[in-house]
């Protein structure tokens, strides 16, 4: 802990946690039962659950990182966790 109060820095691996977790409460399905590679349509997945998802995530990483959002736009390239995960790496700038 550095003692000022900031979260810890996200990774990708807390990234993907945070995606399993939130999609997981989503679907009712427990994060263990959400795949990395498994597609929104595998999973059950519809435009709402995915609108709740990125709800949830802005909600929760709003506090890691000030004003973050997700464009409507960008939904459409999102078809699996994976995508998910690496779209959110990327806006937050994780390697």
């Amino acid at each position: 802990m550095t003692g000022d109060g900031a979260p810890p820095p996200l990774d990708r691996a807390a990234i993907a946690e945070l995606v399993q977790r939130e999609l997981a409460e989503i679907l009712e399905k427990q994060p263990a039962d959400i795949a990395l590679d498994a597609t929104f349509e595998e999973l059950g997945a519809d435009s709402l659950a995915l609108i709740e998802l990125v709800e949830a995530l802005e909600e929760h990483l709003a506090n890691a990182v000030a004003g973050f959002h997700i464009d409507d736009a960008d939904l459409e390239g999102l078809r699996s966790v994976h995508d998910a995960v690496e779209y959110v790496s990327s806006k937050l700038q994780v390697s």
